[in-house]
């Protein structure tokens, strides 16, 4: 499903060149629901946009789903994104301006794979998995932190995405609200077969998850002990 080879990602400043990424190999499986874990500065959020083509490898080959997404060009990586990756954030990246159903359409307009009453009637099934129908309408600016998540939740399963990423999803909710958007997310992942890779500083989030990664355990670029990559001159 996903494999890393030679992977590294550097950034260069007149304090010299900062690694970040250093992966000599790496594979997740089909189905595989991971707890990607480390201190501050290690690298996981760089790791995600890797995978998902946000953020170029400065070296070394990602395969994500059979597709070399180190050479795909910027329209490619956009299109590849809106067809195979969701992705979830900690501040969920809803725009304001737009309803609940109208931000779960979305990655669905982008894609351009089916008509506007298709992808609203998708939005609609998808916010009822949520349990948001009545809450089609409203606005983000009406919803609470833990409905503007499972919006969110439901954007990122618009195209049938067949990979997850999702980076501290309940860093901005309470723990109850937390709890119960983590536990939704893990149902809708284990019917669907949809991989997982959640970012995570909480130990009960991460012992629920079948599969825990330390990132610096992959990332040579880091080891324990450091609270993030070094510069070198």
């Amino acid at each position: 499903m996903i494999t890393m080879k030679n992977l590294e990602k550097t950034y260069h400043s007149n304090e010299g060149v900062l690694k970040v990424i250093d992966i000599p190999f790496f594979e997740i499986k089909e189905g595989s629901q991971i707890a990607l874990v480390g201190p501050s500065g290690s690298g996981k959020t760089t790791f995600l946009n890797i995978i998902s083509g946000l953020v170029n490898p400065t070296k070394g080959e990602i395969v994500v789903d059979g597709v070399r997404v180190d050479l795909l060009k910027e329209t490619q990586k956009d299109e590849f994104r809106s067809r195979r990756i969701g992705y979830i954030f900690q501040n969920f990246n809803l725009v304001n301006s737009l309803s609940a159903m109208e931000n779960v359409m979305l990655p669905m307009m982008f894609s351009g794979l089916i008509n506007k009453r298709q992808q609203q009637e998708r939005a609609k099934e998808l916010l009822g998995k949520v349990n948001l129908t009545h809450r089609m309408h409203h606005k983000p600016s009406t919803l609470s932190k833990g409905e503007q998540q499972r919006v969110a939740i439901a954007r990122a399963l618009a195209n049938d995405a067949k990979i997850i990423l999702a980076d501290e999803p309940t860093g901005n909710i309470d723990y109850h609200t937390g709890m119960k958007v983590f536990n939704l997310l893990m149902d809708l992942c284990s019917k669907s077969n949809i991989t997982l890779v959640m970012v995570t500083h909480s130990e009960e989030y991460k012992n629920k998850l079948p599969q825990i990664i330390d990132i610096r355990d992959i990332n040579s670029a880091i080891t324990y002990g450091e609270e993030g990559t070094l510069w070198e001159s």
